[in-house]
């Protein structure tokens, strides 16, 4: 991601966002002109197996399953979009969709300007106010040299 007078973003930027924010927060920045889209297909609730790695470099392992909801649509001028969220929200998953599929059309500057640079910007907030809280109670460990290490 770059940054000029807004934040630009590739599709796989702007789907992390749409699915990171908080449904709450994504719901009150949807535009009111929003197109009748057709739904390819509607919310539906599932589960994913999530792999992690132990220190990040070692071998994969199943580490558990994880609620996402997914939704496809498509525009009157055909476009699709798609949307999956974790957790049950459907109509967070909806709008993830509806984002999406607008990003992809000539609307694709102003939805970004009205939905995923305010979104963006308050990820990176929460994101640096979680690091200052956690750099806040970092314990630095040092040796004083004794008198019989000389």
């Amino acid at each position: 991601m770059t940054t000029d007078s807004h934040i630009q973003m590739d599709r796989k930027a702007w789907m992390g966002v749409l699915a990171r924010a908080k449904p709450d927060a994504l719901t009150a920045l949807m535009p009111a002109d929003l197109p009748v889209a057709s739904l390819l297909r509607a919310p539906e609730i599932g589960s994913v197996m999530v792999r992690g790695r132990v220190g990040a470099t070692g071998a994969p392992f199943n580490l558990g399953e994880v609620t996402v909801t997914r939704c496809a649509l498509r525009l009157p001028c055909g476009t699709v979009g798609h949307g999956h969220v974790q957790g049950r929200d459907r109509d967070h998953a909806r709008h993830a969709a509806l984002i999406d599929a607008l990003m992809q059309t000539d609307r694709a500057e102003a939805i970004r300007e009205q939905v995923l640079t305010p979104l963006a910007t308050a990820e990176t907030a929460a994101r640096n106010t979680r690091a200052a809280k956690a750099a806040a109670t970092k314990v630095e460990f040092f040796t004083l040299v004794r008198g019989e290490d000389k």
